[in-house]
């Protein structure tokens, strides 16, 4: 997937016992506040998964909530995002077999499904440990396969996306 930085703004809410007259420790509440925020929101369909915040770049002036007495900071921050691509090439491994695809994962994506019918000359094997086989390569649980992204959907309620992969192509498959 590319990496991108993307310019956000958020509000960060933080509590009295969190505030400070020297300031130091309200920038570190506010910086601690947005990680977790960014851990918590884990992608959007706009920017895909968020990786890191690479800078603060301003923190505005707080609004006190009048019944809880918690200030809300709006910020600016610059932030890693990775996003998936149609036509891009990942690789990924191997996650569980199905009688009629194989489900990857790749980075932050756990949602990658790779239908039986874009593997065309493997065949399936059922049994205990489940493959997919052809004469020169099996696919089974855990093996890295490069794959070639057909599509990609976001899914709201579970915050990720979900993609369609396929080994059809060249310099693709099994690693």
């Amino acid at each position: 997937m590319v990496f991108l930085e993307a310019e956000m703004s958020w509000n960060v809410l933080i509590s009295p016992s969190q505030l400070d007259r020297k300031g130091l420790l309200l920038r570190k509440a506010i910086i601690v506040c947005l990680l977790e925020d960014v851990t918590n929101r884990r992608a959007s369909k706009e920017h895909g998964y968020y990786i890191a915040v690479n800078q603060l770049k301003a923190i505005s002036e707080g609004k006190v909530r009048e019944l809880t007495g918690d200030v809300l900071f709006p910020v600016t921050f610059t932030c890693i995002t990775q996003k998936p691509m149609k036509g891009e090439v990942m690789v990924g491994y191997v996650d569980r077999i199905l009688k009629h695809g194989v489900f990857l994962k790749s980075g932050p994506v756990e949602s990658i499904f790779m239908a039986e019918k874009s593997m065309s000359d493997y065949k399936y094997i059922g049994g205990e440990n489940p493959m997919f086989m052809n004469d020169h390569s099996k696919l089974e649980k855990g093996t890295a396969v490069r794959f070639k992204v057909m599509g990609f959907r976001w899914m709201e309620a579970d915050r990720q996306f979900q993609l369609l992969a396929t080994i059809a192509g060249d310099f693709l498959g099994p690693l």
